[in-house]
């Protein structure tokens, strides 16, 4: 747990001051007061209040724990690197040796999307305030994009000159969305996608 101490003129301002600073909010916290202001007599011996806030609930140390569990389970060792903004949070993987990333990134990433969802899981128990979480293992994720895009141009090509639907393997929502996205503004292209989870595949159709 984090705790810090913070003062102000009153009790009240030093808790919106720590809340403020430590950018938690007061539910994820428990609060100490250490000394009560004072106003003094005649302007001598007037004291701000002290408090204490001590953060019950941190994202960044939940993740960190959890991810650094999985990656020890799998054998492996990993630099985890995590960045929070608004109800967004971005983790990055490094570190791992080039001939060791399958293991955690896993066949067309599905190992990587598993482990990303269950730290949304581990992440937000019982919280109201949903936190999306994005995981990362270097630059696969940006990898994966161009290859989706140079795959979808290619279907394009295919799909105008025969004509006829063209049906892509099964991908998950994510990767089908950056199909869906990329091909979007295509002129005489439209796509959709058929069939049940987690067979469910992009078609790409000439208008």
């Amino acid at each position: 747990m984090i705790s810090q101490t913070f003062t102000g003129k009153t009790v009240e301002e030093a808790i919106e001051i720590g809340l403020k600073e430590m950018d938690v909010k007061r539910d994820d916290v428990s609060i100490n007061i250490v000394e009560e202001a004072s106003k003094g007599i005649l302007g001598f011996g007037k004291k701000d209040a002290v408090i204490e806030i001590i953060q019950l609930y941190n994202p960044r140390e939940i993740v960190d724990s959890f991810i650094s569990r999985i990656v020890s389970f799998m054998g492996l060792k990993a630099n985890i690197g995590i960045d929070i903004v608004d109800n967004n949070m971005s983790v990055s993987i490094t570190g791992i040796p080039e001939e060791e990333k399958g293991i955690i990134i896993g066949r067309r990433g599905a190992t990587i999307d598993a482990l990303q969802y269950l730290t949304g899981l581990v992440l937000n128990k019982r919280k109201d305030d949903y936190i999306r979480v994005s995981i990362n293992v270097d630059d696969y994720r940006e990898k994966r994009e161009e290859s989706l895009k140079k795959l979808a141009d290619k279907m394009v090509e295919r799909a105008k000159r025969s004509n006829r639907p063209v049906r892509l393997e099964p991908m998950n929502p994510y990767e089908r969305r950056i199909i869906h996205s990329y091909l979007q503004g295509v002129n005489g292209i439209q796509t959709y996608s058929e069939g049940n989870e987690p067979y469910r595949k992009v078609v790409i159709v000439r208008k």
